[in-house]
């Protein structure tokens, strides 16, 4: 009818929010691939240049788990390499396609996991005491701060990738078969 233009621009997929997603999913293939797994690898494995990275990275923002990570800290590394970093390409492919309905569900197991481990990670910067730490970690409020905004996209992204999910029409709108 009438009303059903209306209704299907509605409906629409959310461009901007899938062209931020898809950058978000992409970039964070050569992260971790490069920097975040490097915990994980025996010592001397990885490249120097990409172990001095690390260190510059860790030294600069106090970020002792990346130089020598918790157990806890270490799980979530593993969770990932085996769960997330598969997850990538194809997240960054439905949101570059646009408009693809079937990484709904995918995309919300995603983006509830990544923000109950950041919750914990968060957490670690703003009340651990570092001071024990072998590794400079942060001291002050505003080194503990400096190191949270450095985490905090990946749980801010994550949450609005699972409003958009939950919320927006386009994904929760399910196809109704037509009557013959």
């Amino acid at each position: 009818g009438a009303g059903g233009g209306a209704s299907a621009a509605m409906a629409a997929a959310p461009r901007w929010r899938e062209r931020l997603f898809a950058l978000y999913f992409l970039s964070h293939i050569p992260i971790t691939a490069l920097i975040d797994l490097q915990p994980l690898l025996p010592a001397g494995i990885a490249p120097r240049a990409l172990t001095d990275l690390l260190q510059q990275y860790a030294t600069a923002f106090r970020d002792p788990m990346m130089l020598q990570p918790p157990e806890w800290f270490k799980a979530f590394i593993y969770c990932e390499a085996f769960l997330q970093l598969p997850f990538f390409p194809v997240a960054a492919y439905a949101f570059l396609k646009g408009g693809c309905r079937w990484i709904r569900t995918p995309a919300i197991i995603y983006s509830t996991h990544v923000a109950t481990t950041l919750f914990a990670i968060l957490a670690h910067i703003l009340f651990h005491d570092f001071s024990k730490s072998e590794h400079a970690g942060p001291q002050s409020l505003r080194e503990r701060l400096v190191l949270l905004s450095i985490y905090l996209p990946y749980l801010l992204i994550p949450l609005l990738l699972l409003f958009t999910m939950l919320c927006n029409p386009h994904y929760k709108h399910v196809e109704k078969r037509k009557r013959k």
